[in-house]
């Protein structure tokens, strides 16, 4: 089953009430389970390099299955810069997505950035729980 719309906005939704919550600004993304855009929202006051902050971590995890602060140690390893370049670069390995699964199928990630690397996190997976 693909992550349909309806569904990333209610991840989007979901980060933003934590975001809301912890009283941060934040930009949220979701992506499909190859890193395609299928949500974004930028709040109001939220910083502008967050929008692609969230989207590139959000990649990252899509691409590799796993939260993207758990990417950071493998960042400068050649097969993580080779799939990154192939990717055009637009993966972020840095604390503040999560993959969406659901029944044992990578659905795809929701990124966030405006805050700290664990708000973020904290922000993604909100929404994620949501799902």
């Amino acid at each position: 089953m693909a992550l349909t719309l309806e569904e990333a906005n209610t991840i989007v939704a979901g980060a933003i009430a934590k975001a809301q919550e912890m009283q941060i600004k934040i930009s949220v993304a979701v992506c499909d389970a190859g890193g395609r855009l299928v949500a974004f929202n930028r709040m109001d006051g939220a910083i502008w390099g967050s929008m692609y902050g969230s989207q590139g971590k959000a990649v990252a995890s899509a691409a590799f299955a796993r939260p993207s602060g758990e990417l950071q140690e493998r960042a400068e390893s050649p097969i993580f810069r080779g799939i990154a370049s192939a990717e055009g670069g637009h993966m972020i390995p840095s604390q503040g997505a999560v993959p969406i699964v659901r029944q044992g199928i990578l659905e795809g990630a929701c990124g966030v950035g405006g805050g700290t690397g664990q708000q973020d996190e904290d922000c993604a997976r909100a929404g994620a729980a949501r799902l």
